[in-house]
This record gives C-alpha cells, sequence and structure tokens, in this order.
C-alpha cells in the first residue's frame, strides 16, 4: 500500500500540477487571441465579439494591462454569481441539473465527514492492533481505518451506528435532490418555449403493407386512429451511405483551403501531397490539383446517391417522425399502444432534431434484441480481460510486497525518493492512463446496440461505463491489490486465515485511492479548464483554415460536456466515498475537495464555454440516482462483510435491515418521481395547449414542423415532405383515401371496406 511518505508526495505532485494548471488558464483567458477559446458560448449567442485594444499592435494579442493579471482569480466567484433559473435559460436544464450532482456530493459527504472524524477516527486509532499482525504490510495511514479495531471489540458499535446515520443522512439527501429535480424538470417543460419534439412522436417497425408504400402506409393508419389531432409526418430515409460521402467532401474541402491558404503565402512553390493512406505514402502529385478533382468526384457521387435516397422506395425504412396537431394529442399517441400486436407501430417520444442519432434509424427493429445480446457479451468479456490491466497498476502500487517474492526490484524499492514517487503518484496516472480508450469503446458498443438520440447513447454509455468502473476498478483493484499487498502472507497462512486478512487488508485499500482521487479530482479537473487541446486545434485552424468570420465562428467549436463518462466518474467518488466513510473516513477530506473544486470549474465550464448537443430535461437523473443508491448498498454489504470477519457476532446482525430499507428507499422514490422523467402529463400537455390557442390563434404549425425532422444532409436542398391527403385540408370530411386494393397487410385498425378508394373513419 502507498505509505504516508507516498502521500504527502503524491499530494505535492498533484497540488503543484492544479496551481499550474489554474495559473496556466488564469494568463490564457485573459490574452485577446484565446478570447474564444476561453469564452466560446457567448460568441455564439451573439453577445461577445473580438477584443479590441489600442495601442500597440501587440495588444491585439497580448494583454499588455498588467492590473488585469492582479485578479487573476476572478473567474471563481464569476462562476458561482450566476443564479440557477438564469443558468437554466442560459445553458439549459441539463446543465444546470449536472452541476447539481456536485453540489449533491458537498451536501452528502461534508456532514458525513465532520461526524466521521469526530467519533471514528479516535475510536480507529486509539485500536492498537495493527501492530499485533505477524507478516502484515501496513502504514501509519492504515491505523486510522477498522482495520486497527481488535476482533470482537464493542468499538464496533460505533461503526454500526454510524452506518445508520450515514445512509439515513444520504437517502435524505438523495430524496430532497430527486423531488427539486423531479420539479424541475416539470416546471421547465411546463414554462419551455415551442419545440418540435413537443408535437411529434418516433414510430418504428411500421409493418410491411403490398398495396400502399410506407409513407401512405403511415398516413392511413394516423388518419384512421388518431383522426382529430394527426397533423404531418416524415418518413426515414437511409442516408447513412450519404452522410458519409458529405463528411468526406467536408475534409477534402478543408485540405483544399489549407493547400490554397499555403500556396497564397508562398506562390514561389505549390504545395504536394502523396495519393496514398493520409498522404504518408505513394505518388506525388499536386495538392491542389488532387484535392479539387476528388471534390469534383465526390460531388458527383454525391449527386447520384442524393437522388438514389429520394427516389428509390427501398431507401425509405419502416419508421417516420409522425407531428400531430396538439401536445395532448402527441402524449397519448407516444404514451399508448397502438396495435393489438405489439411488436408492430412502436411509438415513442421523439428526440429533439439536434437530439437524434439518424445512423441508428435505418435499423430494422428485428435485430437490435441480437444486437444488445451481442453487446452484452462483449461488455462481459471487456470487464474480464480488463482485470489485467488493472493487476499491472496494483502491481505497481504494491512494488514493496512484490520485491519480497521478486528480489531483483529491492535495489529499486530501497531508494526511498523513487519508491515515494513510484507509490504515490504512478499508479494513479497507469489507472487513468488504461481508462482513456475505454469510453470510445463503450460508446461505440451503444452506437451498435442501435439506440436511436444521442441523449440514449449517453445515458447507456454512462450505465456501461459505471459498471466498467464498479468492477474492474472499484473490486478489481481490491481483490487484486490485496492479493499483491499481502502475498507474502496468503503464501505462508493457513486456508482458513486468508479472509481474516483479506478483511483486514480491504480497508487499506484506501490509501491507492487517495493518490487516484489526487490525480484524476485534482490535477485532472484542473487540465479540464485549460482547455489545452481546444486551444491548439483553434490556432491550427485560424492560421491555417480560416478566411472569414464565418470560417472563424466554425473553428470556434465549444464542444460540449461528455456526459457518458463524467458523469460515471463522479459515481466512482459516491462509491469510494460511501464505502470508505465508515471504514478508513481519511479519504473523505479528499472527495470534498474534488466536489467542490469540480463544481466551480464546471459551473465556469456551462457558463462561458460548453455547448449544447441536446436537451433531454434532465432525463438522466433517475440513473444518477440509481446508481448512486447502488454505492450505499454496496458501502452496507462491504461493512457487514469486513464485521463479520472482525469476528463480531453481535453487532453484525443489526446491519442485515439496512440494505433492505435503502432497496425499499429507492422502490418509494422511483414510484414517487421517476414517472416525471419517462412521461408528460396530459394535464400539462392541455394547458399548453389551450394557452398557445389563445395567445397565437393563427399559428401555422404545419408549416413549423415542416422540415423539423429532415435528415441534416437534405436540409436546404430543396427536399419535399410526402402529400398529405386531402382528408386533412377538409376536416369536415369523413373519408380517408387510401390505396389499398386487398385486405392483405392492413394494420390500420378501422373499419369499413378496403376495396373501395377510401376509407370509412
Amino acid at each position: 500500500m502507498t505509505s504516508v511518505q507516498g502521500i504527502i508526495t503524491s499530494a505535492a505532485v498533484n497540488i503543484i500540477s492544479a496551481v499550474a494548471f489554474l495559473l496556466a488558464f488564469a494568463i490564457l483567458r485573459l490574452q485577446p487571441i484565446n478570447d474564444r477559446v476561453y469564452f466560446p458560448k457567448w460568441y455564439l449567442k451573439g453577445i461577445r465579439g473580438t477584443p479590441i485594444r489600442s495601442g500597440a499592435f501587440g495588444s491585439k494579442f497580448i494583454n499588455l494591462d498588467f492590473r488585469a493579471y492582479i485578479r487573476v482569480l476572478n473567474w471563481m466567484p464569476a462562476a458561482l454569481r450566476m443564479p440557477e433559473p438564469e443558468l437554466i435559460d442560459h445553458a439549459g436544464l441539463d446543465s444546470a441539473v449536472y452541476i447539481r450532482i456536485y453540489l449533491m456530493g458537498l451536501k452528502i459527504f461534508t456532514p458525513i465527514t465532520a461526524l466521521a472524524f469526530l467519533v471514528l477516527v479516535p475510536v480507529n486509532w486509539t485500536g492498537q492492533t495493527l501492530e499485533t499482525i505477524k507478516d502484515l504490510t501496513f502504514s501509519d495511514i492504515d491505523k486510522l481505518s477498522i482495520s486497527n479495531v481488535p476482533p470482537g471489540s464493542k468499538r464496533f458499535w460505533a461503526h454500526v451506528v454510524m452506518a445508520y446515520i450515514f445512509s439515513f443522512w444520504t437517502c435524505y439527501v438523495l430524496y430532497k435532490e430527486y423531488k427539486i429535480v423531479a420539479y424541475m424538470r416539470l416546471h421547465f417543460l411546463a414554462s419551455e418555449n415551442r419545440r418540435p419534439d413537443q408535437f411529434t412522436v418516433l414510430v418504428r417497425n411500421v409493418p410491411p403493407d403490398p398495396d400502399e408504400s410506407v409513407s401512405e402506409h403511415i398516413e392511413h393508419f394516423f388518419c384512421v386512429n388518431h383522426p382529430d389531432h394527426y397533423l404531418t409526418h416524415q418518413v426515414v430515409h437511409n442516408a447513412n451511405k450519404l452522410a458519409n460521402l458529405v463528411e468526406k467532401k467536408k475534409k477534402m474541402q478543408n485540405w483544399l483551403i489549407y493547400c490554397q491558404n499555403t500556396y497564397d503565402r508562398k506562390p514561389s512553390k505549390r504545395p504536394t501531397t502523396k495519393t496514398g493512406f493520409w498522404g504518408l505514402w505513394g505518388k506525388t502529385v499536386d495538392a491542389i490539383d488532387h484535392y479539387a478533382t476528388e471534390i469534383e468526384k465526390l460531388s458527383e457521387e454525391e449527386a447520384a446517391e442524393r437522388e438514389r435516397v429520394v427516389t428509390d422506395p427501398k431507401a425509405i425504412v419502416p419508421a417516420a417522425f409522425v407531428s400531430f396537431k396538439t401536445r395532448w394529442g402527441a402524449a397519448v399517441c407516444a404514451q399508448t399502444q397502438q396495435s393489438s400486436n405489439p411488436t408492430i407501430w412502436l411509438t415513442e417520444w421523439a428526440p429533439e432534431p439536434r437530439d437524434v442519432y439518424w445512423d441508428n434509424l435505418a435499423i430494422p427493429y428485428v435485430e437490435l434484441t441480437i444486437r444488445r445480446l451481442l453487446m452484452a457479451v462483449g461488455l462481459f468479456f471487456l470487464l474480464f480481460f480488463f482485470m489485467i490491466p488493472i493487476t499491472i497498476v496494483q502491481s505497481v502500487a504494491n512494488i514493496n510486497s512484490i520485491g519480497k517474492v521478486l528480489p531483483f526490484l529491492k535495489p529499486l524499492i530501497e531508494k526511498k525518493a523513487v519508491n515515494s514517487f513510484i507509490e504515490g503518484f504512478l499508479p494513479g496516472i497507469v489507472l487513468k492512463i488504461f481508462l482513456i480508450l475505454l469510453p470510445t469503446i463503450i460508446m461505440m458498443m451503444s452506437r451498435i446496440e442501435g439506440f436511436t438520440s444521442l441523449s440514449s447513447l449517453d445515458r447507456r454509455s454512462a450505465a456501461k461505463y459505471h459498471l466498467f468502473l464498479l468492477i474492474s476498478v472499484f473490486l478489481g483493484s481490491i481483490i487484486t491489490g490485496t492479493a499483491l499487498q499481502q502475498l507474502h502472507t496468503f503464501l505462508n497462512q493457513a486456508p482458513t486465515e486468508i479472509p481474516k486478512i483479506v478483511g483486514v487488508s480491504i480497508p487499506m485499500k484506501a490509501t491507492f485511492f487517495i493518490t487516484y482521487i489526487m490525480v484524476d479530482g485534482w490535477a485532472g479537473i484542473a487540465a479540464e479548464i485549460v482547455r489545452l487541446v481546444p486551444l491548439v486545434v483553434f490556432h491550427l485552424k485560424n492560421t491555417f483554415l480560416v478566411k472569414t468570420d464565418q470560417d472563424r465562428e466554425q473553428a470556434m467549436d465549444p464542444g460540449s460536456l461528455d456526459f457518458s463518462t463524467s458523469e460515471p466518474r463522479i459515481q466512482l467518488y459516491f462509491l469510494l466515498g460511501l464505502v470508505y466513510s465508515v471504514i478508513t473516513p481519511i479519504l473523505l477530506p479528499f472527495i470534498i475537495v474534488f466536489f467542490a473544486f469540480a463544481y466551480v470549474v464546471f459551473r465556469h465550464q456551462m457558463i462561458n464555454v460548453y455547448g449544447q448537443k441536446y436537451e433531454s430535461g434532465a432525463a438522466f437523473w433517475p440513473g444518477v440516482h440509481r446508481r448512486i443508491v447502488i454505492g450505499l448498498v454496496i458501502s452496507q454489504l462491504v461493512l457487514m462483510g469486513l464485521l463479520s470477519t472482525k469476528g463480531d457476532e453481535q453487532s453484525t446482525p443489526f446491519l442485515i435491515p439496512l440494505p433492505i430499507l435503502t432497496i425499499f428507499f429507492y422502490q418509494f422514490c422511483k414510484g414517487l418521481f421517476e414517472s416525471a422523467f419517462v412521461k408528460f402529463p396530459l394535464q400539462d400537455a392541455m394547458v399548453k395547449d389551450t394557452l398557445e390557442r389563445a395567445r397565437e390563434p393563427n399559428l401555422n404549425l404545419k408549416a413549423y414542423l415542416r422540415d423539423a425532422y429532415i435528415h441534416p444532409v437534405f436540409k436546404g436542398c430543396g427536399f419535399e415532405q410526402p402529400a398529405a391527403a386531402s382528408a386533412l385540408d377538409h376536416e369536415e370530411s369523413p373519408l380517408v383515401p387510401t390505396k389499398r386494393s386487398s385486405e392483405k397487410g392492413s394494420n390500420c385498425g378501422s373499419t369499413g371496406n378496403s376495396h373501395t378508394a377510401f376509407q370509412i373513419l
């Protein structure tokens, strides 16, 4: 395990790193040349402009006002100054609720830390048990853990009582936050301006019909079954290949602009490139001519593919975005079963247009179950094989213990400075490096599963990533770390003694997690605000690609918060805090520093930097609540297991009701609040519809929705929606037109003679 010297070394390295990042940010943000990198949100809103500096030419690039450098930390109070309602209007409800997760961490752990240090730390420190165990590797920090309490001691009653107090306090805060966020969501939906998704549902698995096209069949079905509320629809085209061609053409155009700019600066030499992969090998050609030729070829391919998608009936998939005249009508359709066959005409609330993940709309519904089964198997093997790098990390964290078995490492271990650095800093940074590629793999797996919105992809990926951190990082680190840490003891003790050794050793893994918290939660969060990669990318684009103000706006991409990785990372801190609050309370102050620091940093980023990929109305909150409850139950089970290895038969049974009560609390909150995140109340929908009709009696809703759900590659290209039936323009007509000449394939659920040209409602 990490020694006191290792913890001090790690703290020094990470504090210095965090301060360096903060100072770099404080200086870089003041420079006019970097203003678009650190305040892009205000530029995109049209509120902020390029800073105008008078005086020397260099002042256009560098801030020469030395008085500004005195207030280098004024961004912190500025980040806390904006009220939450204003933050919701400025950055969206998703951003405001995400920041509340950090605030909730402070609410939970600040009182817990104070109580733990007041009660549990003295109880553990005066236990004086670790010195009596032979061949056990421990440090002075471990004397503050439950491992230092002698077996069968009445001191364990303090831990049992604190477990109840900590659990009840956590549940109380979770309940209050769930209630607040549910109210915020309902208020946000009720007061929000008109959006296309409020009137639209996504219909999937449209059954084939031998007499009508997909578009006609959809129109016929909804005219019959929703005659008073159906307005229009937009069928979904499989335009994935076309989208790839458009993206490839855009990249080629960027390269052409770069080469032209290079040639303009140095007309004496034409730029060249190679025709092979990434321009690394192959025949050397004139770059401008090459990219111009490639763009021309891609334009021809794009035009041909666009024509095919528009005219080929096979390019239309059995799915559509169906819009209604009222929010009430859309709510009824989205939240009810449309057919007696529950596998067809599947409806759900449509994502907002920017939230749609178009690539997955073309996946046949039958494939989805198979895809998700395969990805579940893939996730299992990914979890299994990732234990290998976790074991490597733990071997580095326990290099002293390995030295007992591998003597050739002793010369390195005997150097105190090297030992402290390796134990205190290297394990945390190595684990973070191993985790870098994991989010990309998990997001790819979620895409294969076939989710149709970016928000659902993020929520699904967050659930996978949390499972991964829980099993591979947390449990894996404890199991492999304990085995390696006490390897010599395991090899020389009777098998019956191993559970006791594990019970003593698990609390001592807190020192490893302390080093990880400092690397990831201190230095890592400080690095987040510097935005080093976006800074470099912006200046490269500004130098080589930007010619106009529009080009500069495109180069100033603020990005957005990666919820699929950020939220599970927060959950790891909740898990560590809840598990070790009773076992090893010394870890708690490090977690409080993380939550406080991250709260300020991400509030600043939401206000000034990050854009919104979508607005889900905080639909992710039930998952946040569930994962914290899982961490709470795990902490209770771990404490029960530890006390059982400590020979405490009297107090351990009193912990059995705790996880049962926690699960009951979760079910109570789920029944009370979760419906607000998956359904839209019909009463609220009717109120909004009534108010809108009173305020805008002449609103042309059909024109408003006409282009809302057209694939992005068709926007601005004159793409036409399918013509609506004449019955829609004459509401008094009781007839719905149909081309059906046979009864086969009819799934409209209507009555009447299907052999006639019109179907009677």
